[in-house]
This record gives C-alpha cells, sequence and structure tokens, in this order.
C-alpha cells in the first residue's frame, strides 16, 4: 500500500507544484494521474522516491515513512521502486544491454559497476527483460541508434532488472505516437497483471485511461481535483480537471 499524505512541494522562487495532496494506491493497482502540463504530475512521482524532496506531508509505502527515511534507507527503498521516464534517461553512447544493467546498481558492489561488471546471473536476467520487451536483437547496439518507442522498450527492461513492487512512469508515452503509445502501456499493464506490480502512471489522454487504468487521481494547480473510477470522468469533472474550453477526444 502506497499512502500519500498532505504531500505540498513549494519550488524555489515560491512556486507551489503540490497542495496538500492525500490518496492511497493499494498493491497491485494501476494508477493513473492525469492533469494538464505543469498540473503537479511529474513533482508527484518523484516525491515518491524522493528524486524531489517533498516541503511537507507524509509518504508511506508499506507503512514505512519513506520522508523519513535516511540515505542509507533510501537507497534500500530505491531498489524495489522502478522509474520510466518520459524522455528515457538512457546512457546514449552505452549499449543497450548496458543501459539495462543499470537496473542491478542498487544490488551490486559499486567498484564492479563502475567498470561494467556485473554476474553472470544479472547479464542472464538483462537478455531476459529484453526478451520480454521485444528488443533483445538489439542488446548489442548503441542505444542512440533505437527508435524512441525501442528507447521507451529499454527504460522499462531498465526498470524491472530492479525486482520492482512499484513502477513510477512519468509521461511514458507523451514523446510517442499512438500506435507506439499502445504497445508501451500494454507492456505496463503486462507488468501490472501479471507480476502484480503497482503502477503509477502520469498521462495526458483519456482513451489511454480508459484502456489500462483501474482508478484515476487527477491534479489541477498542484491540487487533487479528482479521485475515482476512469468511467466516473464525466463531462463537468473532465473541465473541472482539463480546464472549460477543453475538449474531450477520447
Amino acid at each position: 500500500m502506497l499512502e500519500i499524505k498532505n504531500v505540498s512541494k513549494t519550488y524555489d522562487g515560491g512556486v507551489q507544484a503540490l497542495k496538500n495532496v492525500s490518496f492511497n494506491a493499494p498493491k497491485g493497482e494501476f494508477l493513473a494521474v492525469i492533469g494538464l502540463s505543469g498540473s503537479g504530475k511529474s513533482t508527484l512521482l518523484r516525491c515518491i522516491n524522493r528524486l524531489i524532496e517533498p516541503t511537507a506531508g507524509q509518504i508511506l509505502w508499506n507503512g514505512e515513512d519513506i520522508t523519513a527515511a535516511s540515505p542509507e534507507e533510501m537507497r534500500r527503498i530505491r531498489r524495489r521502486i522502478g522509474m520510466v521516464f518520459q524522455h528515457f534517461n538512457l546512457v546514449h553512447r552505452s549499449k543497450v544491454i548496458t543501459n539495462v544493467l543499470a537496473g542491478r546498481l542498487g544490488y551490486v558492489n559499486p567498484a564492479w559497476s563502475l567498470v561494467n561488471r556485473f554476474p553472470k546471473t544479472d547479464m542472464e536476467k538483462a537478455m531476459q527483460q529484453l526478451e520480454r520487451v521485444g528488443i533483445a536483437d538489439k542488446y548489442n547496439q548503441r542505444a542512440d541508434a533505437l527508435s524512441g518507442g525501442q528507447q521507451q522498450r529499454v527504460g522499462i527492461a531498465r526498470a524491472l532488472m530492479q525486482d520492482p513492487e512499484i513502477i513510477l512512469a512519468d509521461e511514458p508515452v507523451a514523446s510517442l505516437d499512438p500506435v507506439l503509445a499502445h504497445s508501451i502501456m500494454k507492456h505496463l499493464e503486462d507488468i501490472n497483471k501479471k507480476d502484480g506490480v503497482t503502477v503509477l502512471c502520469s498521462l495526458h489522454f483519456l482513451d489511454l485511461v480508459h484502456a489500462y487504468a483501474d482508478r484515476v487521481v487527477a491534479l489541477n494547480e498542484g491540487e487533487l481535483v479528482f479521485e475515482g473510477l476512469p468511467q466516473e470522468i464525466d463531462d463537468a469533472k473532465f473541465k473541472e480537471i482539463y480546464g472549460r474550453d477543453a475538449e474531450r477526444v477520447g
């Protein structure tokens, strides 16, 4: 169970990105986080694993207070929190297999990781994850030689190397066309349903929310304005989330 309790974030300069946000995400749920650009979606996801430090509030995961964790404790906690980024966050000049193995950095001797030495079991595991996302044949290519959709599959394979209990997917399909977007979402759905991994995925488009999410939370200017089922977002609620002039397309 992930519990977000009265979380706020104010950046330098006084910009308040999150305002007293509270909700729960039960284990094994696929939770969509929706809202306009600048609504606080990315800030919220990055607060959960403390890539961004919340200004106030609590984040509890299986009863453990992430917001109070020491640096040593956070290293342990982050091992089991996979992250998938909008712009892939790969080392472009490195090979695909090297990028995937980066998901094991929290588990191996730091000295080994500096020279890209990983146990044979990790090498085998990396190939298995690349096979799972359908790009095992690309393992020896540079990451920047891949298409956007293929690079995002590398990002998913890297997250899977952590044996995650939860995946935070920060607008993972915003850079992709609709066909590729569904392909990536199906991989996340497969991980959620087959592996029981909790997925928090920030999205823009309601058609993807309806197709993949069990439940939805919506942010507008940093405030939680909706929590419920995708089908409960009627026209009035849609305009509250996206603005009075917004038009539904899915």
